[in-house]
């Protein structure tokens, strides 16, 4: 039997997705797909929390940031400590650098997968383009 605590948190992701900031959106269509040669899950329930993009395999989450605020960073510290115990290293990003530099974004998350064991996928479609690049089978 499934706890009210895991039901809570699933819907509460649920309802996330879809309710996707502009940055989110922005940063959702570099990560979705593969595209990095790993897959992504968007607002992604671990434990009692939703990590805003959870790729499983290399244990990465990246996070927007929203409120800066004295209380929200207390929180987002809980937060990364749990997802730390879990073996999840934490990206954290300023919740506009997807609008202000998605390519900067996009190289600091390929580095950390690259750090991770992961090879990023040889075959990123150039920017601007929304085509998925070719299966390596």
């Amino acid at each position: 039997m499934r706890s009210q605590a895991f039901s809570t948190t699933h819907g509460n992701a649920r309802a996330l997705r879809g309710a996707m900031t502009e940055s989110e959106r922005r940063l959702w269509s570099k990560l979705r797909g593969e595209q990095l040669g790993v897959k992504f899950r968007r607002q992604h329930p671990l434990g009692n929390y939703i990590a805003d993009f959870a790729c499983l395999a290399p244990k990465l989450i990246v996070e927007l940031d929203g409120s800066q605020h004295a209380e929200k960073q207390q929180y987002d510290s809980k937060r990364d400590a749990f997802f730390r115990g879990h073996g999840f290293h934490v990206l954290r990003f300023a919740t506009d650098a997807p609008l202000v530099n998605i390519e900067g974004v996009v190289t600091v998350i390929l580095e950390q997968l690259g750090s991770a064991g992961e090879r990023p996928h040889p075959n990123l479609p150039p920017e601007g383009e929304g085509a998925k690049p070719r299966s390596l089978t």
